[in-house]
């Protein structure tokens, strides 16, 4: 049997696939657990490594379990296709083949035929999957179908793809194609959808679950994660929560006509085998968790961490726009913290454009304002767009094929048509839109909301690809063509962009607990390793003093505050927090009010003001705006 775990980001999809491997091993059942997300945390959960190789998990007979490395993916899948042609081809073939697996959709191929292996594993009673957040799993099983129709089409046209000749990778189909009957048999392959009782977490769920059905995959179990206990404690605002979640959770059920298991939310974080055993006894047995089983842990001291210079970081560059990443792990709130700080902006008088490249695309639902594929005002100063991969497909394909019509043959541009139609150039034509949202000088700020962190890293690591790809082309042609020489400048200029701080501010957004931090800080080491500094880090979802008015709450908090040091220690970079909040922010109002609570934590010093303790650095309060700045017009660049 196969189980998928799926969900929005920061669902737990990962502590319930790991408990539920625990779980089955503990059955006597062989069983091997797969992440398939290129920002895993499988690792971090279990507390102990794990890596691309097959191990077995400590403490726990009869469970292995791995991580899928995309570049370890690469060079193996470049070795099995390439091999078997070695002693037969001519070099001077075998370089063209070897140059043509070297670009950047061999990657997105190779760790799809990684997974497509782990499909098919045999050795095991029980395989579970670990997936990425929603809208890259989609595209994960989707790839099944497009791959092999893809090389079912070249094979009866040009016999060319762009992975090489289709004769390479003819072999692959018939395992796509046994994948795709796999997925759609629910007596070997099980989806499980992870939620919280949250908005944005079932909106996401359910449509999920609608284009599954559209692949003839139909879920057969619904986890509702977090879910507030009595050890909570209890008074207006908890019980008006609890209400909240039930309603919430009710909604799901409905849906998808499931009834939803609800696991409780602990006072501490979920990590190590002892722990989700103890979950995967509470989802399959309906075991009551003992959550103040262990000593009552202090309250703990107050974080004292620096927060940034909000003046520096929010000050536009005279005559250049000025763009603001937010990252991190999936579900801590990146698109909540982009849309108030570009809102903010925005009623500051700055011409602002808010894009988000997450295919889950949840700027609408959080504005509580339409977004579509092209910008579109959403408030005074302030345009939205979410990067819709189909549409940005389709014009990328228009936009090539009528420059290659202009010097190519008849039979050169059917060739290149039947190129365009393989399933990585969908990652080509979105890379190319968000490219040029990021060259746009039109703004005074751009704010981008990301995808998860691995997927981000995927796209940031695109514009070094093709810049080598170009460069590479350039320096092997005799006369490197105008387009070529084009390309390459582009690509140069959008690195040099990144790197700097100036122009391109960095920040990851995560919530007080280790997997989070963990994840972000193998990001930030990734980034830094290609020379892009992040500029600050912000910490959501904080409990107050006020909030920890239980021994439950009271070890959040203690946890929380730990948290934030340790992530201070680890990034060695300034802080702000957001506070948790009764209800999911929606609507400008509800931004505009959680922006005023973006603020430094309690103990801290600021840059802006120096010497000073006390927890009043909000975003709303911390810079002097210029009076002449505020209520420009839209649409036209600021003067500086």
């Amino acid at each position: 049997m196969r189980l998928f775990f799926s969900g929005k980001g920061g669902v737990g999809k990962t502590t319930m696939a790991c408990a539920t491997a625990i779980y089955h091993a503990r059955q006597g059942k062989r069983t091997l657990l797969v992440s398939t997300d290129p920002a895993s945390n499988v690792s971090d959960v279990l507390e102990q490594p794990i890596g691309y190789g097959v191990v077995p998990v400590q403490g726990t007979p009869n469970l292995w379990a791995t991580e899928i490395d995309p570049d370890q993916a690469v060079k193996e899948y470049k070795a099995r296709v390439l091999d078997p042609y070695r002693a037969i081809m001519p070099e001077d073939i075998l370089a063209s083949l070897e140059e043509q697996l070297s670009g950047p959709c061999t990657v997105e191929v190779a760790a799809f035929d990684r997974f497509i292996d782990f499909m098919d594993a045999e050795d095991y009673e029980v395989v579970v999957f670990d997936t990425a957040p929603t809208g890259h799993t989609l595209r994960l099983l989707a790839l099944c179908v497009d791959w092999s129709k893809y090389i079912e089409v070249a094979a009866q046209g040009s016999g060319q793809t762009c992975l090489g000749p289709v004769r390479t990778i003819q072999g692959a189909k018939a395992k796509y194609d046994e994948a795709t009957a796999l997925l759609k048999d629910p007596t070997k392959t099980q989806f499980v959808f992870v939620m919280r009782a949250e908005a944005l977490s079932i909106y996401e769920t359910l449509r999920a679950a609608k284009e599954l059905g559209g692949q003839g995959i139909v879920p057969v179990r619904l986890i509702a994660n977090g879910v507030l206990p009595p050890e909570a404690g209890e008074g207006k605002e908890l019980e008006a929560k609890r209400t909240e979640q039930e309603a919430r959770i009710a909604e799901a059920e409905a849906g998808l006509g499931l009834s939803a298991a609800r696991i409780a939310l602990r006072p501490e974080e979920v990590k190590g085998v002892r722990a989700l055993l103890a979950v995967g006894e509470e989802l399959y047995d309906g075991a009551r968790p003992a959550l103040f089983a262990a000593a009552e842990r202090p309250a703990g001291q107050e974080a004292a961490v620096p927060s940034p210079d909000l003046q520096a970081l929010l000050s536009p560059r005279p005559g250049q726009t000025k763009v603001f990443f937010f990252t991190g792990k999936g579900g801590v709130g990146k698109t909540t913290v982009s849309c108030l700080t570009a809102l903010h902006l925005a009623e500051r008088g700055y011409n602002t454009l808010l894009v988000t490249t997450d295919p889950a695309a949840h700027l609408g639902r959080v504005l509580d304002r339409p977004v579509g594929a092209e910008p579109g005002l959403v408030a005074p100063n302030l345009m939205a767009v979410h990067i819709d991969q189909v549409k940005a497909f389709q014009e990328y394909r228009a936009r090539v094929l009528e420059e290659a019509a202009k010097t190519a043959s008849e039979e050169m541009l059917k060739a290149t048509a039947e190129e365009l139609d393989s399933p990585c150039t969908e990652e080509m034509a979105a890379f190319d839109k968000f490219a040029r949202y990021f060259e746009d000088e039109s703004y005074d700020f751009i704010v981008l909301d990301t995808a998860p962190t691995g997927h981000t890293l995927r796209l940031l690591d695109l514009p070094f690809q093709y810049a080598q790809q170009t460069a590479l082309a350039a320096a092997e042609a005799q006369n490197a063509s105008a387009a070529q020489r084009a390309a390459d400048a582009r690509f140069q200029k959008l690195i040099a962009r990144l790197k700097d701080p100036s122009l391109t501010a960095f920040a990851f957004v995560f919530y007080p607990e280790a997997t989070p931090i963990l994840e972000s800080h193998r990001a930030f080491l990734d980034l830094k390793a290609a020379g892009i500094e992040a500029q600050f880090l912000v910490a959501n979802m904080v409990l107050s003093p006020e909030q920890a008015s239980n021994p439950f709450a009271q070890r959040r908090r203690a946890m929380q505050q730990r948290y934030l040091m340790e992530a201070h220690r680890r990034f060695g970079l300034p802080v702000l927090t957001l506070p948790l909040v009764d209800k999911e922010p929606k609507g400008l109002v509800a931004l505009g009010e959680l922006g005023r609570n973006l603020r430094t934590p309690a103990g801290t010093t600021t840059s802006t003001r120096p010497g000073s303790g006390r927890d009043t650095e909000t975003l709303g309060r911390a810079v002097k705006w210029p009076a002449e700045r505020r209520g420009g017009r839209p649409w036209r660049k600021s003067a500086s």
